[in-house]
């Protein structure tokens, strides 16, 4: 971003403001156009979103001023919601013994694709400059959803009762009426604040002072991140078993330890990279696990129920980003460190209440069926 601002002459606040612009787009797509997937074809839904998104990429490379640049990347961020109807078309067209290692499927591919995006758009932004990066997004965007539309099927079924409205309300309903969307909508919001902190505060490390490293070179690092995706599918397959509560203590344990290894940034590189990939594990086994467990029974509302919870991910993801800033203003790669460890110690404390309640909820119903004078 500050490749574009430097070329349109935009500070860095107004550019603060189109990022801004971005993740609002993404968050009102979340809902408002991904529960359309309850009640319209989601092989429509997703062509014409994905038919958007190269819209959108074409809007920003041809931007000449921050207002038309804002309002690209909101329509941009719009159309970016496309993953998760993706996601709830999965859910819903598996069978409950592979929901989740299908769901852990798709996601390790769009998140190694995100990763492998940012290596390529470095080296062509270094290469031809960033609208470049933008009109390869556009061309890709326009093929593929020619590829959707040819290759994915139909679905089957009506579903023609579900309300829009309600369909949209959902996030609210869910959150105040159903404790397993509500801890793991909550963990999410954490889980990617811890995330965010990365990934914004990375840039600022490797592009700052001391490292000083172009686009191309620091989007290298992202490479790292494909080894820990690997986690992903398999970790769907363990919610398919049940296994999906270890996997997120594992995990989420996984996640703080990540951030001692990447607070070690100072003295070695290798600590730096094996922290990334632990991270990067550990995120993406949760994330999996959760949308696998709060879509289990309820398969016929997965778009409602899918972009309800990336709600909580959005906002994670920019409470992360926002406060990683200042953050590294003032005490460094440590107090970014110490930021995205607090973030995980957040969703494991969170994680640990919810089993504390559910064995004293046990107990409790245990202990009122027993029979008078029973120890």
């Amino acid at each position: 971003m500050e490749r574009i601002g430097a070329d349109l002459g935009i500070s860095v606040g107004t550019i603060g403001w189109v990022v801004a612009s971005s993740q609002a787009g993404y968050l009102l797509g979340l809902i408002l156009l991904v529960p359309l997937g309850d009640m319209l074809d989601r092989r429509i839904l997703i062509t014409a979103q994905v038919a958007a998104s190269a819209v959108g990429a074409c809007a920003v490379a041809l931007a000449s001023s921050h207002i038309a640049l804002l309002l690209a990347f909101a329509v941009l961020g719009l159309a970016s919601s496309v993953v998760q109807t993706i996601v709830a078309y999965t859910a819903a067209s598996s069978t409950p013994d592979q929901r989740g290692g299908n769901i852990g499927t798709v996601t390790a591919g769009v998140v190694s694709g995100l990763i492998l995006a940012r290596t390529v758009a470095g080296g062509v932004t270094d290469l031809w400059g960033w609208r470049w990066v933008y009109v390869f997004a556009a061309a890709a965007a326009v093929v593929l959803s020619l590829l959707v539309l040819r290759a994915t099927p139909r679905e089957q079924g009506s579903r023609a009762d579900v309300r829009y409205w309600r369909a949209v309300s959902s996030v609210l309903v869910l959150t105040r009426r159903n404790p397993v969307f509500r801890t793991r909508a909550i963990i999410t919001m954490l889980l990617f604040a811890s995330f965010g902190v990365l990934w914004s505060g990375m840039s600022l490390l490797l592009s700052g002072p001391a490292s000083n490293l172009p686009p191309g070179v620091i989007g290298l690092f992202g490479l790292a991140g494909l080894v820990g995706i690997l986690t992903a599918s398999k970790a769907g397959a363990a919610a398919d078993r049940g296994w999906g509560q270890r996997v997120t203590v594992a995990s989420l344990a996984a996640l703080l330890g990540s951030w001692l290894a990447l607070s070690l940034e100072s003295w070695s590189l290798l600590w730096f990279v094996a922290g990334i990939i632990v991270l990067d594990a550990a995120v993406q086994a949760v994330h999996v696990s959760s949308q696998t467990m709060i879509v289990a029974g309820a398969e016929e509302a997965a778009s409602s129920i899918v972009g309800s919870y990336m709600v909580f991910y959005s906002v994670g993801s920019a409470i992360g980003a926002a406060a990683v800033a200042p953050v590294f203003d003032v005490w460094g790669w440590n107090g970014a460190s110490v930021l995205g460890a607090v973030f995980a110690l957040g969703a494991l404390a969170v994680w640990g209440g919810d089993r504390f309640r559910r064995r004293g909820a046990g107990a409790r119903l245990v202990s009122s069926v027993q029979p008078a004078g029973a120890e």
